[in-house]
């Protein structure tokens, strides 16, 4: 498959062109993205500074993470959808940024990085759920979220700057 036809001919899609030219429904979609990045790491940052043991180190980690996770989810969700809107609507341009490329790597990991938390650490929450410091494989997680997800925050930043093209 050629990659290259295939993002150009998804850049001429009538939604494309759409979202590309409005004046009104790309600020939009931006905004939304925007927003709904700020709901989402803000929430994860709480989760991750409590994982550290340096934030609300009064509340079980399980308490914090079942009343912060579903709105952290929601607005994953709806980044994520109008992330897509936005690369959809100049993928040609996206995919050759190389701040892009290394945003999507990033984003990888932090899903890498949840999957293991959640099917190994917090499986043994019962044993740490109340400590003011989780054990150093919570805190590793916790540290590579916000790692990752500040580089994810900075690369799409850099995403409307050019200057390795």
């Amino acid at each position: 498959m050629d990659w290259n036809a295939l993002l150009k001919s998804l850049e001429a899609s009538g939604g494309s062109v759409y979202i590309r030219e409005s004046t009104i429904v790309y600020p939009i979609i931006e905004t939304t993205h925007v927003l709904t990045l700020c709901l989402f790491l803000g929430l994860i940052a709480l989760l991750d500074l409590r994982l550290l043991g340096v934030g609300l180190k009064g509340v079980p980690v399980s308490q914090v993470a079942s009343r912060l996770l579903p709105w952290a989810l929601f607005g994953f969700a709806v980044m994520a959808i109008s992330g897509s809107l936005l690369f959809y609507s100049g993928p040609v341009k996206a995919a050759a940024n190389i701040f892009f490329k290394i945003k999507v790597v990033m984003i990888l990991l932090t899903g890498i990085n949840a999957l293991l938390f959640h099917l190994t650490i917090e499986k043994r929450i019962a044993a740490w759920d109340n400590d003011p410091t989780p054990p150093a494989r919570a805190r590793l997680a916790g540290a590579a979220s916000l790692v990752l997800w500040c580089g994810v925050v900075i690369c799409g930043r850099m995403q409307a700057y050019n200057w390795f093209n």
